[in-house]
C-alpha cells in the first residue's frame, strides 16, 4: 500500500491559499486593495516594458529574447492567464509568508495564522455572556465558555473573608481577590506556566502559609495602581485573558445568615461567608451587611447589554446568592432582555445544600430574590458514579421537571462526577441560546 508522502512547505501553503479567501475572515478586501496597488505599479512598468518590447533594435539576439520572453509564440488570452496566475500566486505567496513572519512570536506552537485568525473571528462574533457566582464553578464554567466567545464578562462576589482572601482582606483593607484570581486564570489564553504561577499556594512560611501567589500579586497591584479595580485589570493584561472579571461591588459588604439548628426551633446569626457552611443546621435566610451597596458601574452595563446571562454553578448561599443581593445585579438581571440561565449543582455541598434536590435550589433562590428570574434551569441527569461520602447527587425531581424552564442534560466530568464538565456546559449553553435566537451573523 502507498504511503502518503509530506507535501513541501512550498506546496502546503499553496494548498492552504484558498482557505483565506473563505467569509468573515477580513482578508479579501485587503488583498484586493493590495492588488490594485500592485496592478498600477505593474501598469508604470508596463510602460517601459512596451517601449522596449517595440524596439526598433536590429539586435537578433534583443529580438529573440523578447519573443519568447514575451511568450508573443502563443495567444494573446494565454499569455495574459499566465503572467496574471503568477503574479497572483506570488503575491499571494508573499503575502502569506510576510504575515507568518510577522505573526510567529503571537503564535502557539503546532497552529498557523489561518486556525488563529480564524478562532479570534468567531470568538468576536459570539453572543455577550455574563456569568454571576464565585468559585471553583463559575471558574469550570469560564473555562468552558471562553471557546465560543470573547465577549465574555464574570460577575464575582467579593464577601469572601475566609483563607488567604480573607487574611489580606483584614490585612490590607482591600476586597477579597481569590475569587477575581481564579476566574483571570480560567479565562487567560495560556493556562500553562504562568498560570500555574498565578494559582501557586506557599507552604512551609507562617507568614505565607497558604497564601496565592496570585492573591499577593493582585494586592501588590492594588497599592501600585491606587485602586482594586485597576488590579484586576493589570492581572487580566498579564493573564492575557479571553474577557472581563468585574467585581460585583467595591463595598466592603459581609455575608450574615440566619441558620436553624438541629433539634431545635431556634435560630442563630453567622456571620461571614466561611463560617456558614461550619455551623450546624440549616441555612434559613442570607443578607449583605450593609444591604445597600451600589454594583460596580460597568456591570451594569455589561448586565444590560448581555445576550446571556448565566447564574451558577457554586456554592448557592456562599457564592451565587452574595452576588445576587447586589441591589443593583439584581434589577439589571430583570431589566436585561437577555437569556437568563440558571444552572444547579450536580452534588450537595456539606454544611450547605445537605440533602437538597434540584427544586430545593431553586425555591431558595427565589424566596432571596423573586420569582421568574430564570428563563432557563439546566441541571445535570447522569448520575452514574460516586460523589463523595459527605455529599449525595443533586437530583432533577418530579416538581424540577414539571417545570416548564428546566432542561436536563449529562454535565459531569469524566474520573469527576462531582464536577460540572467546562466543555459539556458551555455546549449546552450555547445549544440552549442559539435553538431560541438562531447563530449570530
Amino acid at each position: 500500500m502507498r504511503k502518503n508522502t509530506p507535501l513541501s512547505p512550498f506546496w502546503q501553503t499553496l494548498r492552504d491559499i484558498p482557505r483565506w479567501f473563505r467569509p468573515g475572515l477580513g482578508i479579501k478586501r485587503w488583498f484586493f486593495f493590495i492588488m490594485i496597488g500592485i496592478t498600477l505599479l505593474g501598469l508604470g512598468f508596463a510602460i517601459v516594458l512596451i517601449d522596449l518590447y517595440r524596439t526598433d533594435s536590429t539586435d537578433p539576439a534583443l529580438l529573440t529574447f523578447l519573443f519568447y520572453a514575451s511568450l508573443r509564440f502563443i495567444p494573446r488570452i494565454w499569455r495574459a492567464i499566465i503572467f496574471g496566475g503568477l503574479g497572483l500566486g506570488v503575491v499571494a505567496y508573499g503575502i502569506f509568508q510576510l504575515n507568518r513572519s510577522l505573526l510567529r512570536p503571537f503564535i502557539r506552537p503546532g497552529d498557523d495564522v489561518y486556525n488563529q485568525l480564524k478562532g479570534f473571528q468567531r470568538r468576536e462574533r459570539g453572543p455577550r455572556i455574563v456569568s454571576i457566582g464565585g468559585g471553583h464553578g463559575l471558574s469550570t464554567l469560564l473555562r468552558g465558555l471562553k471557546v465560543h466567545t470573547g465577549n465574555l464578562t464574570a460577575v464575582v462576589t467579593v464577601a469572601d473573608d475566609g483563607g488567604s482572601s480573607g487574611r489580606l482582606r483584614e490585612t490590607f483593607g482591600i476586597l477579597p481577590p481569590g475569587d477575581i484570581r481564579n476566574c483571570l486564570a480560567a479565562l487567560s489564553n495560556d493556562e500553562d506556566m504562568l498560570t500555574q504561577l498565578f494559582q501557586y499556594r506557599f507552604s512551609g512560611s507562617p507568614d505565607l502559609e497558604g497564601h496565592s501567589f496570585g492573591n499577593l500579586f493582585i494586592t501588590a497591584l492594588a497599592d501600585l495602581t491606587g485602586s482594586f479595580e485597576s488590579a484586576v485589570v493589570e492581572s487580566g493584561r498579564v493573564l492575557s485573558v479571553n474577557g472581563r472579571v468585574l467585581p460585583s461591588t467595591l463595598n466592603d459588604v459581609r455575608l450574615v445568615a440566619t441558620m436553624e439548628l438541629p433539634h431545635s426551633l431556634n435560630e442563630v446569626r453567622v456571620e461571614g461567608e466561611s463560617q456558614i457552611p461550619k455551623m450546624a443546621g440549616r441555612v434559613r435566610r442570607v443578607w449583605l451587611e450593609p444591604d445597600d451597596a451600589s454594583a460596580f458601574p460597568p456591570v451594569i452595563k455589561e448586565l444590560l447589554s448581555a445576550d446571556i446571562i448565566v447564574v451558577g454553578p457554586g456554592s448557592l448561599y456562599t457564592s451565587i446568592l452574595p452576588t445576587l443581593l447586589v441591589r443593583d445585579v439584581l434589577t439589571c438581571i430583570h431589566a436585561s432582555r437577555a437569556i437568563k440561565i440558571y444552572i444547579c449543582n450536580i452534588a450537595t455541598q456539606s454544611g450547605e445544600t445537605d440533602s437538597f434536590t434540584c427544586y430545593d435550589h431553586i425555591r431558595a433562590l427565589e424566596e432571596h430574590v423573586g420569582e421568574n428570574l430564570f428563563d432557563v434551569i439546566l441541571c445535570n441527569n447522569n448520575y452514574d458514579g460516586s460523589v463523595g461520602l459527605n455529599s449525595q447527587w443533586v437530583i432533577a425531581d418530579e416538581k424540577t421537571l414539571s417545570d416548564t424552564r428546566t432542561f436536563c442534560a449529562d454535565l459531569t466530568e469524566e474520573g469527576h462526577p462531582w464536577r460540572h464538565d467546562s466543555l459539556k456546559l458551555a455546549q449546552v449553553i450555547m445549544d440552549i441560546f442559539y435553538e431560541r435566537t438562531g447563530p449570530l451573523t
